[in-house]
């Protein structure tokens, strides 16, 4: 009689085997096998070797109400042309990452029709006067950052691919409230490259997040970008070097892949 060998997990990274047949055998808690795929790559504040096959990229807020000309950001005033200069560094890195096995999440705002679980502070941030102009107002796309409407949706020139993950959320940091955390630990994780906008706001909230809960983090400084003035990115970048993690360019990680 052949041997029955089933996985019990959610992925292939994180799985317990099954040897045996129904109703009995042993159950293997040893988690598969990943060759490491060591990588050194040019960063800041020092270069830094990582393990590719225990990374993950997240990829912050590329969205059409943050990143597109006919988004929520720009009806109200403000210039993307910054958040829209990471397009193409990202759609230029994600080939390279999945073709080693890198998986890539694009953590979005994605906001309840009804905003039930939004706080005071949340829409304060962007609605100051109460007007009712801030996350949720109409918006020919739909509402803003709602999730499943256009408005939310990744903006055009990046393209998810099969196999990569999702994860809504509704705070600056990707962490709360969320399941990511439960996602990179069932990945096996240990280290996390950002990118996305706005650097100094979302990118940088849940790159802290991720380094106080352990992680190690990687800022991709070209792959980030923010509407904010220009100092904002510079105090982001010092402070990422300073005190979290390190920097480098997703160029710089392009060759090293190479």
């Amino acid at each position: 009689m052949p041997e029955i060998h089933r996985l019990i997990g959610p992925n292939s990274r994180n799985a317990w085997r099954v040897d045996g047949g129904l109703g009995g055998g042993v159950v293997t808690l040893a988690r598969p096998h990943r060759a490491p795929h060591p990588v050194t790559v040019v960063a800041l504040p020092q270069s830094v070797t990582t393990d590719l096959a225990a990374t993950a990229l997240i990829v912050v807020d590329m969205q059409n109400d943050f990143c597109s000309p006919d988004g929520w950001l720009a009806s109200i005033g403000v210039d993307v042309t910054p958040a829209r200069a990471p397009i193409p560094v990202i759609a230029g890195l994600l080939p390279l990452l999945r073709a080693v096995g890198v998986p890539v999440i694009w953590l979005n705002w994605g906001n309840r029709p009804d905003r039930a679980n939004l706080p005071p502070g949340v829409l304060h941030v962007y609605d100051p006067e109460g007007t009712g102009g801030g996350i949720g107002a109409p918006l020919p796309g739909g509402r803003v950052l709602e999730q499943g409407s256009t408005s939310a949706a990744i903006v055009e020139g990046l393209e998810p691919a099969d196999g990569d993950l999702h994860v809504a959320k509704y705070r600056m940091s990707g962490f709360q409230d969320t399941e990511l955390d439960s996602v990179l630990r069932n990945l096996r994780v240990d280290t996390v490259l950002f990118a996305g906008v706005n650097a100094d706001q979302c990118v940088l909230a849940t790159l802290m997040d991720a380094a106080n809960l352990g992680y190690d983090v990687l800022l991709l400084e070209d792959a980030a970008a923010t509407t904010s003035p220009a100092y904002c990115m510079d105090a982001t970048l010092y402070n990422v070097r300073q005190c979290f993690g390190f920097t480098l360019t997703a160029q710089a990680l392009q060759e090293a892949l190479k």
